[in-house]
């Protein structure tokens, strides 16, 4: 209960003005239930006592108690009506009575219900879009070390959890603790011998039902884990779907996938087992509780001690079974809100998750034109090795740098920690004399644009995808833009011109046009800094060749930082840095290198042969 309240605390707060409405209208629906209940005592009495009855005379207010005055003078009432009108006119009047508190206790009830709701949804909508937020603010280095599929398995599967659980147990957990007040006051004012024997009833059954509940919590646990680990593989198997069939991985995949969702079959059927105890056990329990209070209620009337009387006794049994009803309903909110707080759990790994990268408490102004990079003795690691190792370099500003070196020597990298993707772990590097842990992170990245082997593109139009990140550009700007990068031709070719979608991560275009438009992007968005990340290594000799004159465009006037394998893109590179083991191992032009007659020399060799 303890961690279902810190959800409470934790996202209600901004719904306050809901909470005490709903709050007010639920002991505003307790009241109106012991009223009219109240009513069936009297109608039992005519019904079975007939004259037998204690006659009443009126009582002036304050006289007494005001429950004796209140109860006496409806007494006295009811026996004028009888008198004067009839037995069943009078009967009649009460059962008419009996509708109206009913209709009121109903409509406050549905009232609660009515001022429930925005809660219930504006707190699911609020997890959902604090994940959102969370997942976009986490840095890279977060997601490689967890599941695209887990990841949004918590995004869709807990987050649905939490809502059909914690949320929809909202209502049991404040309307049922209100009537089981108001009733239990209630069942005191009436008999305490018999309500204090109920008191030592309840926390027995209570006690059976929540060591069931804890159980619940810790398989609900394992069954998210489950659906997690379920998500990934089909995240997979659609993602990687061309190489399954390439590789006839089918069966593979089939057993994979089968034995993942027989370990959730099994996991699932347990706790649907134990929630479906939940009704029958707390029934059964309520069942016996009822009948020891019968036992206990019926002795006291035989013994003749006038502690209570026959139709009270009813009475007292009426409220205390509607008492029974909300203790069921709670104790199924409690079973629904250990599943929830399981799948509350994993979503909390990711809303708890610290992020290192960090905008400085009294950050710095970017420098202004001077956009000079230095790496100072950098080094990073990802867990034991060190990736980067010791690297020194200078890039000027406007002057192009290409890192070339074998796969794994450090080459992507070093130049992700340019844009603080990663931070680095010793040494430092400043742009424009200025560590770029000093300026804010959303400035320093407005200062760079990127360009990768693999463009990504978004289920969006042309339009939509080149002027992603820009705010309000001209669609003249974007026209240029696309002209400099040789993709206005194609473009205008589609169906709808700019406005044609380009499907999931631009399944309709080509290779080449996809990193076309990429570039585009970077040339409308125009930062001084650009990265390209192998921009060219995945195309055809024409399409390299289009994309290689949007790229030489491009970087005119701008400090560019290149990756390349395809050593003849980078020839005319101002400085050209091979990298081996995370170092820097050699350093020059195209032509200086080549003499050195070393590592860069095998590789311009390897790649002619």
């Amino acid at each position: 209960m303890g961690d279902f309240l810190k959800i409470l605390r934790r996202f209600v707060p901004p719904y306050k003005k809901y909470l005490v409405l709903n709050i007010f209208f639920n002991i505003l629906s307790a009241v109106l239930t012991l009223f009219s209940f109240a009513l069936i005592i009297p109608i039992l009495e005519m019904l079975f006592m007939g004259d037998a009855g204690v006659q009443y005379t009126y009582m002036e207010w304050g006289s007494a108690s005001l429950k004796d005055v209140a109860i006496n003078n409806f007494y006295y009432a009811a026996a004028f009506c009888k008198s004067t009108y009839g037995a069943s006119t009078t009967l009649m009047l009460l059962a008419v009575a009996l509708v109206i508190m009913t209709g009121l206790k109903t409509g406050a009830a549905y009232l609660s219900s009515h001022f429930l709701i925005p809660i219930r949804a504006g707190v699911v909508r609020d997890i959902r879009n604090f994940v959102y937020d969370k997942i976009v603010a986490l840095p890279i280095g977060f997601f490689t070390s967890e599941k695209k599929g887990d990841v949004m398995a918590r995004m869709s599967g807990d987050v649905a959890e939490i809502e059909n659980s914690i949320m929809a147990s909202l209502e049991m957990m404040f309307k049922n603790p209100i009537m089981i007040v108001v009733c239990l006051t209630m069942m005191i004012v009436i008999s305490w011998q018999l309500t204090l024997f109920v008191f030592v009833l309840l926390p027995i059954a209570g006690l059976v039902m929540g060591r069931i509940g804890k159980r619940l919590k810790r398989q609900s646990l394992t069954g998210q884990q489950q659906w997690g680990a379920l998500m990934s593989t089909i995240e997979e198997t659609l993602g990687g779907l061309r190489i399954v069939k390439a590789f006839n991985a089918e069966h593979k995949m089939r057993h994979r996938f089968h034995d993942e969702n027989q370990q959730f079959f099994r996991t699932s059927t347990r706790i649907n087992r134990r929630q479906a105890l939940a009704h029958p056990m707390s029934e059964f329990l309520g069942t016996i509780t009822i009948a020891i209070v019968l036992w206990f209620g019926g002795t006291l009337i035989l013994s003749g001690k006038n502690i209570i009387d026959a139709p009270t006794f009813i009475y007292y049994m009426v409220i205390f079974y509607s008492i029974i009803n909300p203790a069921k309903d709670l104790s199924k909110a409690a079973y629904a809100i250990q599943k929830g707080l399981a799948s509350m759990q994993r979503v909390d790994k990711i809303l708890n998750a610290d992020n290192p990268i960090k905008d400085p408490l009294q950050p710095k102004a970017l420098p202004k034109g001077n956009y000079d990079i230095s790496y100072r003795n950098v080094r990073f690691r990802y867990n034991r090795e060190w990736v980067i190792d010791d690297v020194n370099l200078d890039i000027p500003y406007g002057k192009t740098v290409a890192l070339v070196g074998q796969s794994g020597s450090g080459k992507s990298t070093l130049a992700d920690l340019l844009p603080r993707f990663y931070d680095v772990e010793e040494g430092e590097i400043t742009i424009g004399g200025i560590n770029i842990k000093d300026f804010k992170v959303k400035d320093l990245r407005e200062l760079m644009g990127n360009v990768n082997q693999e463009a990504i593109l978004f289920n969006d139009s042309f339009y939509n995808n080149i002027t992603f990140g820009v705010d309000n550009p001209t669609r003249q700007q974007v026209i240029e833009a696309a002209k400099i990068a040789n993709a206005h031709d194609f473009i205008m070719e589609s169906e709808e011109g700019y406005d044609t979608c380009i499907g999931d991560r631009g399944c309709r275009l080509s290779g080449g046009q996809r990193q076309r438009i990429s570039i585009a992007r970077a040339i409308l968005k125009n930062p001084p800094l650009l990265i390209l990340d192998e921009a060219t290594s995945a195309l055809d000799t024409q399409s390299e060749r289009l994309v290689q004159e949007a790229l030489d465009r491009l970087m005119k006037n701008r400090t560019t930082l290149v990756i390349a394998h395809r050593l003849s893109t980078i020839a005319g590179a101002d400085l050209i840095c091979v990298m081996h083991e995370g170092k820097i191992v050699e350093r020059g032009t195209h032509d200086q290198l080549i003499a050195l007659n070393r590592y860069y020399k095998r590789l311009v060799d390897m790649q002619k042969f």
